[in-house]
């Protein structure tokens, strides 16, 4: 009669995101890093509102990430010295968010240039462009350790380790930057494809589905009534 949910479907929802919150980790869920697992507080990565500033790295990497109702994908330009040397094309499970894909497109980007053969004479600096704020100002976050984040975090700090200087900058989508608008369409494109390379779907979009299942439930019961 008072239109609120009753006590016992409340109980079953609240039990339910209990379960979920303890077997993120083993049910394809995303989850967040154990504190054993966190950086130390001293290991930061650079990160810049002004891209202009670092056009004389030697390689320039633009990242994007695209959700359509065909799929989630990721998207990634790399440049060596003003060369397009990479095109990569990532797809995300389709309950994945479009942060997700930006974040993926990044630590795919790192394990890449981590992995390639650099000539010895060019300078290991590189610049990765994202129009993604939300992902740059989850970099900063100290109390953000989502799995994607901390492992951009952890793949930069080891190139650093390496001799490598590793710099994040925003970027402004579609204003014309050949790169960006490159990344863009390999997202999109990314987004078309079956083979995932990361499924971890957010625990916002389970405990919306829990939320959702609830209200019907609830629906259900009043109509009863």
């Amino acid at each position: 009669m008072t239109g609120l949910t009753p006590i016992v479907i409340k109980a079953e929802e609240a039990a339910k995101l209990y379960s979920i919150k303890r077997e993120s980790q083993v049910q394809g869920i995303d989850y967040e890093v154990q504190p054993k697992d966190w950086l130390h507080p001293t290991n930061t990565i650079r990160i810049t509102e002004q891209h202009e500033q670092q056009e004389e790295h030697a390689i320039q990497i633009f990242t994007d990430g695209s959700k359509r109702e065909h799929g989630v994908g990721a998207g990634i330009a790399i440049f060596v010295q003003g060369k397009l040397e990479h095109q990569l094309r990532y797809a995300l499970h389709n309950r994945c968010s479009n942060n997700q894909a930006e974040q993926l497109a990044i630590v795919k980007a790192l394990e890449t240039i981590e992995k390639s053969h650099i000539n010895d004479r060019i300078p290991r600096t590189a610049t990765v462009h994202t129009d993604s704020r939300i992902t740059l100002h989850s970099l900063k976050n100290t109390k953000n350790h989502n799995y994607l984040v901390e492992e951009i975090r952890k793949k930069a700090i080891a190139l650093e380790n390496r001799k490598w200087t590793i710099t994040f900058t925003w970027i402004k989508s579609h204003a014309g930057i050949y790169g960006n608008e490159l990344a863009d369409k390999l997202a999109k494109e990314a987004a078309r494809n079956d083979d995932l390379s990361f499924d971890g779907i957010p625990k916002s979009e389970i405990v919306q589905q829990v939320r959702d299942q609830s209200g019907k439930t609830n629906g259900t019961a009043l109509h009863k009534g």
